[in-house]
């Protein structure tokens, strides 16, 4: 009896193998591991929010406006859960990647602003976190590849036969990924530069 539920378990894995159930369970455990490395590194740049503000306000504090919108779109990231749930729901997935791109461009106008200030450009404090902030944006940029390149993955196997099968019996549907207006974006960090820059050369004749 017990070779026979042996033989019958063996043969129930090597279904499932077949049939993608296996491959379906990898690749959503990798998407929910780079999902988590996705919001640290969101996390990350939240943090530094404030500091940045307070040290911008300490030379500028009449870029109010400026300050107050860095101040309230960070607000509005944290007031986002960023649950695994969010991988299942393109409603409130586009909500998180809405937040976070409008804290994004809160910092764009951030730093413009501060190239009117030369002070407070060579203040330390405000130079390393601009070195962090830098170095955050990268691995935004890394996280972000490696849970669109997961989520490709995970929405080919469901949507290739015979997994198809399988994944419309256990019920998983595709998942949302990333988008943005510029492809380059995905892969190119915000750049954070506070030299002058080099003029263009003149067009040859």
């Amino acid at each position: 009896m017990r070779k026979l539920w042996t033989v019958l378990a063996a043969l129930a894995t090597l279904s499932l193998t077949n049939c993608g159930y296996n491959a379906i369970q990898s690749e959503d455990e990798q998407i929910k591991a780079a999902w988590s490395e996705v919001v640290n590194q969101y996390q990350r740049r939240a943090d530094l929010v404030p500091n940045l503000v307070n040290s911008v306000k300490g030379f500028a504090q009449q870029e109010k406006d400026v300050l107050l919108g860095v101040t309230n779109a960070r607000a509005k990231v944290g007031s986002i859960q960023a649950t695994p749930e969010v991988l299942n729901d393109p409603a409130a997935f586009q909500k998180f990647q809405a937040a976070q791109g409008e804290l994004s461009s809160a910092l764009s106008r951030l730093l413009v602003v501060t190239e009117n200030y030369p002070q407070l450009k060579s203040d330390a404090l405000f130079k390393d976190l601009m070195s962090q902030l830098e170095g955050t944006e990268n691995r935004i940029t890394v996280a972000r590849n490696r849970y669109i390149k997961s989520v490709q993955d995970y929405n080919v196997t469901i949507r290739s036969f015979p997994s198809n099968l399988t994944a419309m019996m256990f019920g998983y549907k595709e998942k949302p990924n990333f988008t943005v207006e510029n492809e380059k974006a995905i892969s190119t960090a915000p750049k954070v530069d506070f030299n002058n820059p080099s003029p263009a050369p003149a067009p040859s004749k």
